[in-house]
């Protein structure tokens, strides 16, 4: 992860195969990460092939959740593939990445900052 504004807080973060979980892993099959932010990196070992999304929250409070004002995001987040944010998060398809046989998967998500 890139563009982090400071190491406070946690990275949430929910990689998924499932679009009809994606952003947030709750409505189906993904796994869900919660590290430090002052570390923000994260490798997946073991990955089967195919195509997977990934959504990135810097919960700088530490509360557990994307904390908004009007709808918009006080909180950083971000998504592989670095598409282009609009109203609301990216559909899976703009943020979806392939997993090869044996091959690295690798992404660098770049962090937003709305407010």
């Amino acid at each position: 992860m890139t563009g982090l504004r400071s190491a406070k807080g946690v990275i949430q973060l929910c990689l998924t195969a499932d679009a009809g979980a994606f952003p947030d892993c709750s409505k189906g099959h993904g796994i869900k990460r919660t590290m430090s932010a002052a570390s923000p990196r994260i490798r997946f070992e073991g990955l089967a092939p195919g195509e997977y999304a990934v959504a990135v929250i810097h919960d700088a409070n530490g509360n557990a959740r994307l904390d908004t004002t009007l709808g918009i995001p006080r909180e950083g987040f971000g998504f592989s593939r670095n598409p282009a944010i609009r109203f609301g998060p990216p559909r899976f398809d703009a943020a979806r990445f392939a997993v090869a046989p044996g091959g690295d998967g690798a992404q660098q998500v770049r962090m937003r900052y709305l407010l």
